[in-house]
């Protein structure tokens, strides 16, 4: 157990004495989440409220299918929020499964753009190759990180 901890150093651990979250979970968040963000963008953005989503979403209907696509990541967020000592037991009982959580969100955002693609038109043939490049590499990121997999077996308990 402590030859996969040799490598952190003091500032690599929180108050809890758990390894600080990977930067690979913030990343696959963005990348979930990237509908959210443009919405965030544009609601921030007094001048144009709705210029940034119809910059980056020409067609509505994929911005909504992105939004769709988010929920899991959004329920990541969450678990990732509330991952604390005194969380809910589903919290505890989740956290162990959030990369399973996390290559199946990626998976579903990637059949959406490519439905979106293939049935809808809604996309530029680049723009869902670039997606699905996206989605894949990020669940590989994930899949091979392994401080990753040390925050999903260690979750924080209240210290003495």
């Amino acid at each position: 157990m402590a030859e996969q901890f040799k490598n952190y150093s003091v500032n690599d651990f929180d108050k809890f004495d758990c390894v600080r979250l990977s930067k690979t979970f913030y990343l696959a968040l963005v990348f979930l989440l990237r509908g959210y963000v443009v919405w965030l963008m544009s609601v921030t953005n007094f001048q144009n409220t709705t210029g940034i989503i119809q910059t980056i979403y020409p067609d509505p209907t994929l911005f909504y299918l992105n939004l769709v696509s988010g929920c899991l990541g959004l329920f990541v967020l969450l678990m990732m929020t509330l991952r604390r000592p005194e969380a809910a037991p589903w919290v505890k009982k989740c956290w162990p499964h959030t990369l399973t959580i996390i290559l199946v969100a990626l998976a579903i955002d990637a059949a959406i753009v490519g439905i979106g693609y293939s049935v809808f038109q809604l996309t530029a043939f680049s723009g869902m190759l670039i997606q699905a490049i996206g989605a894949v590499l990020c669940g590989i990121i994930c899949l091979f990180s392994k401080r990753l997999k040390i925050n999903l077996q260690e979750f924080p308990e209240p210290l003495p």
